[in-house]
């Protein structure tokens, strides 16, 4: 079983990391710091997180050097990611795996962020949370009540956090096959889950229970992402799909195009149909403000009959 790190307390000390890219504008940094004191926590920046290295937040080896230190600090209760975008798959043979399984803690983030998930995953043995980031999220005026509390329930309180859709009122779920599986939770953004193949990082897929998210891919490229996952024999492993919302993955020419041209709920149901697996869409997680936090890792129930997942067990100690 995947190790949890200690659950997250107010006045706990949360490090700030950009693994990937710098956010658009640096002053976003100090609005990350002053959001996470709002909320009851102590904030403590990486050495090198104001860095800027082309479309990089510095150098790998700064970058990797960040996430080492605040696994080692052991006044570090949890790092929250400032944002994605690009590079993080840059810094993994950097990184020190037996350092980070011998100081577990809660580690947040999603989209580019997928590789640190999976690698932590593979080599480190460690549940990590896909949830929403500083940048992305929390600095925003507008950030839902719904992604802070499915925040906060899932890292602060030791028990099962239950339903993701917990309050979530928008109509977007879709069930695609019907059924009800349990299985380990294992995903993230599928183009990042994609890159991980054929590396060390690549997780298992048998019996888990899938969930992916992309965003402005339009559907032939899904196909594509999906196909890849088809012919590498891995998609047929899995117990069940959970699909988040896939923000912007429509085709723009399809209106006024003479040819036919699939939808991505048309890609979804040619691909993953065969499988025969419960397949649920449109569930409250991805680049999205409605973002919930997902522990990978550990024990979910997929139900395809009602249209949810629920965490069965708790992510943290």
């Amino acid at each position: 079983m995947p190790t949890k790190p200690v659950r997250l307390d107010y006045g706990d000390t949360i490090g700030i990391i950009a693994p990937a890219s710098a956010p658009p504008d640096p002053k976003n940094i100090d609005r990350s710091v002053a959001v996470l004191e709002r909320l009851g926590f102590k904030p403590k920046l990486a050495p090198n997180v104001r860095k800027r290295w082309g479309f990089l937040a510095g150098s790998d080896r700064d970058r990797a050097s960040d996430l080492m230190k605040m696994f080692a600090d052991h006044k570090v209760k949890a790092i929250v990611c400032v944002r994605g975008g690009y590079g993080t798959a840059r810094l993994l043979p950097r990184l020190d795996y037996r350092t980070i399984r011998a100081n577990p803690k809660i580690f947040v983030g999603y989209s580019d962020i997928t590789s640190l998930h999976c690698a932590f995953l593979v080599k480190a043995n460690l549940v990590s949370f896909h949830g929403p980031m500083l940048n992305s999220d929390f600095i925003k005026k507008d950030l839902p009540d719904f992604t802070l509390q499915s925040f906060l329930k899932t890292l602060m309180q030791a028990s099962a956090p239950g339903s993701i859709s917990d309050g979530y009122k928008k109509k977007t779920v879709t069930i695609l096959r019907r059924g009800i599986i349990s299985g380990p939770l294992m995903g993230g953004n599928i183009t990042l889950l994609c890159a991980t193949l054929g590396t060390p990082s690549q997780p298992s897929f048998k019996n888990s229970i899938l969930f992916f998210e992309d965003l402005d891919e339009v559907p032939y490229r899904f196909d594509r992402i999906l196909t890849q996952l088809l012919n590498a024999g891995l998609l047929q492993q899995v117990a069940g799909i959970a699909i988040g919302i896939n923000a912007n993955c429509h085709d723009p020419k399809a209106k006024n195009s003479k040819e036919y041209r699939q939808t991505l709920e048309d890609v979804f149901r040619e691909r993953l149909l065969p499988l025969k697996v419960p397949v649920v869409a449109g569930l409250p997680f991805g680049h999205i403000p409605l973002n919930a936090t997902l522990p990978v890792g550990v024990r979910v129930t997929l139900d395809a009959v009602k249209g949810d997942l629920t965490i069965d067990e708790p992510a943290v100690t």
